[in-house]
Formats: C-alpha cells, sequence, structure tokens
C-alpha cells in the first residue's frame, strides 16, 4: 500500500527543490527525516513537511508502521507564475515570475 502527500503552490522553483529529492528517494522516512532536518536549503523544510504528511497519511488513513515505510518516490513539478510588474525609469514598467512548485512525495511498506 502507498501513501502520497502533495503541496501545491509552493513558493519556490522546481529546480531548487529538484536538488535536494536524491537525497531522500529510496531511503526509510526516518532517515529520511533526519537528512532533511540537517540540510540547509529552504526546499528541505518544504519537502520535510510534505513528508511528514505522507507518513502521518500512511499511518492514520491505511494504518502502515513508521518504522517500515520507505520513500517510493519524491517528485517536483513547476507550477504557475505569479505575474508582478517593478516600476522602471521613463514610465516603464519590467515584468518578472515568481515560480511556483508542486511537491509529491509517495511512501510505502517495504
Amino acid at each position: 500500500m502507498e501513501a502520497k502527500a502533495m503541496a501545491w503552490q509552493v513558493r519556490i522553483s522546481a529546480t531548487k527543490v529538484r536538488q535536494i529529492l536524491p537525497l531522500i528517494r529510496g531511503k526509510k522516512a526516518g532517515e529520511a527525516l533526519m537528512t532533511l532536518r540537517y540540510t540547509p536549503k529552504k526546499g528541505a523544510k518544504l519537502v520535510e513537511k510534505v513528508l511528514r504528511s505522507a507518513v502521518a497519511n500512511a499511518e492514520h488513513n491505511l494504518g502502515l508502521d513508521m518504522d517500515k515505510l520507505v520513500v517510493v518516490t519524491a517528485t517536483a513539478d513547476q507550477g504557475t507564475y505569479m505575474k508582478r510588474f517593478r516600476p522602471a525609469s521613463m514610465g516603464r514598467a519590467h515584468a518578472f515570475r515568481h515560480h511556483t512548485s508542486h511537491i509529491t512525495v509517495v511512501v510505502a511498506e517495504r
């Protein structure tokens, strides 16, 4: 049985989150949580929150044991942009985009 957790429209680019995901793929849930706790990146805190949610879903909804849970898949997909404009010289406006991402973590008992 697999338990899944997703975080949508997270205010960080998917590229930055993808740097962290190989650190936890295939590891036990407890070991992955410890790895994320001591990784000094903003994305690590966000992925940790999603992983905790996936573990809670597995325990509460499916009755699985946390000690046997393994991170099966962890992905970060590109979300929509938040389009903003900033004033520039000579009355112009420069557009810039805030990137968002969708983080998905799946855990299963092994």
